[in-house]
């Protein structure tokens, strides 16, 4: 039997999951673990104003998320071209707004007019972008290879959250892809009703979406009513809230190789903010 799939089908939001490689190691880390090895390394990173400092962390996020993580078209993109482009934007920005009073004693890059830019302006406004471009690296690290309801079930194992707290939030979490979903199946219908050929739903151009857009939002609420009442239900026949602890299905535990990977990080950051010093040349 063959199964017609429309190309503009939406994967299942509720569908398992496609489990990592053995060897993607990051994914197989607890959650926690992953915050724990950065959050050091990017407190520091704020206070620091050379260049070198920021440069090694990025290099070596990059060589743990290439190493350990699945890469995508999107997350090569996202590693390769917005985080580069995005980095000289603002290091470009920040060194227009930096007081040419204090740095006029470096020497003249650019003139424009009566305006001069420096290259301390620009040493200053690549490091300050640096540094942005370093703690975004670090936390995309357990960013990239961390699901969302994984991060919520560490945190009530390990950080013994309250469950009331963790499990809304994982609730709420779902509601995302779950109006995505939605979203995609309204749009659907609305082509297969014809209110994209022509008229009032119809044309092209900012107006025109926007019109569409409006006709989204009722029956985008309506959906988003029935899921929470759903949910609620749900939640309710499971006696939720009525124990002080709950039974998990799903276990994330904080194994031997967390901790050497917590070490192993700090470690590392500390050899670099060792090579680095000073961190303000």
């Amino acid at each position: 039997m063959t199964t017609l799939t429309s190309p503009t089908a939406t994967v299942d939001p509720y569908a398992p999951g496609v489990p990592a490689s053995t060897w993607r190691f990051l994914n197989h880390l607890n959650p926690l673990s992953k915050i724990v090895a950065v959050v050091p390394a990017m407190v520091l990173l704020i206070f620091v104003r050379d260049l070198a400092t920021p440069l090694c962390f990025i290099a070596l996020a990059y060589a743990l998320i290439l190493a350990g993580a699945r890469i995508t078209p999107r997350t090569a993109a996202l590693l390769f071209v917005v985080v580069p482009l995005g980095t000289a934007a603002v290091g470009v920005g920040f060194s227009l707004w930096v007081d040419a009073a204090g740095v006029d004693n470096t020497a003249p890059l650019l003139h424009i007019g009566g305006w001069t830019l420096f290259t301390g302006a620009l040493h200053i406004g690549l490091a300050t972008a640096l540094r942005i471009a370093a703690i975004l690296a670090l936390a995309l690290i357990g960013g990239l290879t961390t699901a969302g309801p994984d991060l919520v079930r560490a945190s009530i194992q390990q950080l013994h959250v309250p469950y009331r707290i963790g499990y809304t939030a994982l609730a709420a979490y779902r509601f995302v892809p779950r109006f995505g979903y939605e979203l995609s199946v309204i749009r659907a219908a609305h082509r297969v009703r014809g209110h994209g050929a022509g008229g009032l739903w119809g044309g092209r151009g900012p107006f025109a979406r926007l019109t569409r857009g409006w006709g989204y939002i009722v029956p985008l609420l309506a959906g988003a009513i029935r899921h929470a009442e759903r949910v609620a239900l749900a939640m309710d026949a499971r006696a939720f809230g009525a124990h002080p602890t709950r039974t998990e299905r799903h276990l994330v535990p904080f194994r031997t190789r967390d901790i050497v990977f917590i070490a192993a990080f700090i470690v590392a950051s500390a050899a670099i903010f060792t090579f680095t010093y000073p961190w303000y040349s």
